[in-house]
Parts: C-alpha cells; structure tokens; sequence
C-alpha cells in the first residue's frame, strides 16, 4: 500500500452553515462528474489521496483553507453528492466521522453486493487501513474519521484523520490501492509529519520479527521522510498572506478573469455575459479538475473562488457561486449528450491561465486583491456566518 501523503492542520471549530454547505455539495458532483468523464475513476481516487489537490478542492468548494474541518465537509458533501449517484458514477463514499466510521465495513459489504466485487476484501481493507495508522502505528494522533471510496473496478482510496486535543492539530491520512503490496510489511512510502521523536510502527520491515510478540519502537528519520511523502503542514491564523499564495499564478488568473481579455479568446465566447467575477471562480475550478500535481502547492489560492464562512480571506459570494454551479452543471449536462463545447471552454480557462504566467509580472500583493473582494463584496451576495455583506458608503456603485 501506497501512502500518499499527510497534511498537518489547526483544530478549527464551527459548523458549516446550511445555505454554504448546500452549495458545496452542489458544486461538488459536476466538478467530480467532470473528473471521472475526462481522466476516469482511476484518476480521482488518485487525487483524492493527495493532500495538497484536497486541501485545493476544499478551498474551491468554500471552506477555510487551512482549517482541519476541510476533511469532514469535503468528505460529508461528496458522500451526499455522490451516493445518490453512485451507481451511474461508479464512485462509492463509505465511512464517517465518530460512530459513523464505524458503519464503513458494513456499508462496503452493500456496495459488493450492487457492483459484484468482494465486499468482505473492501471491508477488510477499511479494517486494516485505520488499525494500521491507529494501532500499528502510534504517532500521536487517534484516528476518529475514517472515510472509504471505492470504485466499481475495484480501485480505492482511504482518507481517515486523526486528532492531537493537547496541542491542537489533527492529522489527515490519504492512502491509494495502486501500489498494495501488503498491511503488515511497510505499507506506507513513508510515516510524515511534525518529528515526535520515538513512535512505535509494527508495519516496519525490520520488526517483522517481532510483529508476534507487538514490541517493536522504530525512529524515522524526518529528512528522510519528507523527502520521499508529500507533507502538507498549514499555519494556525485565519488569515491569507502573501506567503500563502503563489503570486503570479494568482495574477494571470485575475487578468485572466477581466472582461476585456476574454473577448481575444475565441475559446471563452460560450462562457460570455457571466462576468469577470465569476471567469475567475471558474478558472480556479477549472485548475482543480485538470490542474497537474505541481498546480496544488499552494492550497490558499483556491480561497478566492469563493471565500469562506468565516470571511477569510472574504464572504461567500453566493450570487458567484450560484453562477459557478449553474454553468459547471450545463456543461456537464450537455457532455452526457456529446455537446462538449463548453466543458472544452472551461478546461480552457486553465491552459490559459497557465500560459499567462510564463511572462506574467504580478503588480499588487494579495493585500490588494483581499481588500477589493471586500469592497465589493455586497454586490456579489456576500455571505458570512454573521450575516450579509453591507456596502460602505464611498465604495462606488
């Protein structure tokens, strides 16, 4: 088995409220069926079991970029959003938070009996997954979220968290069936994250041995490990800074996003008359469904679709994000039946973007960008758990 990863993050309370969460949730399927129509089932576990493309989508999709609750609202709504389709997709979300976790075997024993796999060898699997990083891995953190995806081709993925209370970190865990091997003989590239001295790991090829008599401490060391697993460990503060996001990615998107760019493109004349608001939306969704690997190093940067309850790094656009659903849904709508004009438009939005930054020189901080969503934030339906945004006289029309 192959770990993907580890993402560090800040214990971050607060629920999500509903008139965000359903738009998560409603953004959620076409970005996924968008997925699974262009790169296959494969292809989104894989991503699924990657921290940084995660922390991305949870961004894109609404939430606190560097909050710990990314993993249960990213995972709650794909359950949501997927199982009613699950059979069409061929993409199962088993598992939960809490006691819900504990229902994974038994819900992967009914997604064997609808798609004919071995519902006892998933279960198994699940089982296996998080005693490995609970039990025969002790670093610290108790795993207590345990989420379980499986495709009808028998592929899955595993994205399970663990919580440290006393320092106030969890810990989330991806892992991918692409490379199994085996649970009890180094099933991981690596165990990642903050350096916690001795940790006890069973699964290690050198305990073998002792993996009879459970006594073995093995140290790791962490320069080893973070250069072969990615580790994603995000700061505590609310807040977007300069040094959260890539500058000049960020840039091209926003010239990108202007009105008067978009009328060279000929590309973009299906995407006319929504407005440069909501070209950029569109550009960082875009970039989750078919940015590569490298385009996730900074998760921050997918907060400017939409904001986020809290208002950082501003309030939820929610007339944005209506219009960013609405057009992601046409299109995947109009792919079902071989229109795929539009779908081809949006994915656009990205190579251009991307084009852009080779010879894009970025002129103001993030700063800038933040204190302008802001401004406007009224005239997009802004929305925060405290309310609407209101304009400030002297903010223009």
């Amino acid at each position: 088995m192959k770990r993907s990863g580890t993402a560090d993050l800040k214990l971050m309370g607060g629920s999500i409220p509903t008139w965000l969460f359903d738009r998560m949730t409603r953004l959620s399927l076409p970005i996924v069926e968008t997925i699974l129509m262009e790169y296959g089932k494969k292809e989104f576990l894989k991503r699924i079991s990657d921290p940084f493309w995660f922390q991305s989508f949870g961004a894109v999709i609404g939430m606190d970029w560097n909050s710990s609750g990314v993993t249960t609202t990213v995972m709650s709504a794909l359950k949501k959003s997927l199982n009613p389709h699950a059979q069409e997709l061929g993409i199962f979300v088993c598992g939960g938070k809490g006691k819900d976790s504990l229902q994974t075997p038994t819900e992967l024993l009914r997604v064997g009996d609808i798609t004919g796999l071995d519902g006892n060898d998933l279960s198994r699997s699940s089982r296996l997954s998080a005693k490995v990083d609970s039990t025969a891995i002790q670093d610290g953190f108790q795993v207590y979220m345990h989420y379980f995806l499986v495709s009808d081709e028998a592929d899955w993925s595993v994205v399970q968290q663990g919580m440290k209370p006393e320092d106030g970190r969890a810990r989330r865990y991806h892992w991918n069936s692409s490379s199994l091997k085996s649970f009890v003989e180094e099933p991981h590239t690596a165990i990642c994250g903050d350096h916690q001295g001795d940790i006890l790991n069973l699964v290690d090829r050198k305990a073998k041995p002792t993996q009879i008599s459970m006594l073995n401490i093995a140290q790791e060391d962490p320069d080893k490990i973070l250069a072969e697993i990615p580790h994603m460990k995000l700061p505590n503060y609310f807040d977007v800074k300069d040094q959260d996001v890539d500058i000049k990615r960020m840039g091209s998107i926003l010239w990108l996003a202007q009105e008067s760019q978009t009328q060279t493109f000929d590309e973009l004349l299906l995407l006319k008359g929504l407005g440069p608001r909501t070209l950029q939306s569109l550009a960082l969704v875009s970039e989750v469904i078919h940015g590569t690997h490298s385009r996730f190093t900074d998760p921050a940067r997918f907060s400017f679709a939409h904001g986020s309850k809290g208002g950082k790094p501003f309030p939820v656009p929610t007339k944005v994000y209506d219009e960013t659903i609405s057009t992601l849904k046409t299109a995947v709508e109009k792919a079902k039946i071989s229109s795929t004009d539009q779908q081809q438009a949006i994915k656009k939005l990205s190579e251009l973007a991307q084009a852009a930054e080779s010879d894009f020189t970025p002129k103001d901080g993030i700063g800038n960008l933040i204190q302008k969503e802001n401004e406007d934030s009224w005239k997009y339906g802004g929305r925060t758990i405290g309310g609407y945004s209101k304009k400030v006289e002297g903010n223009g029309d």
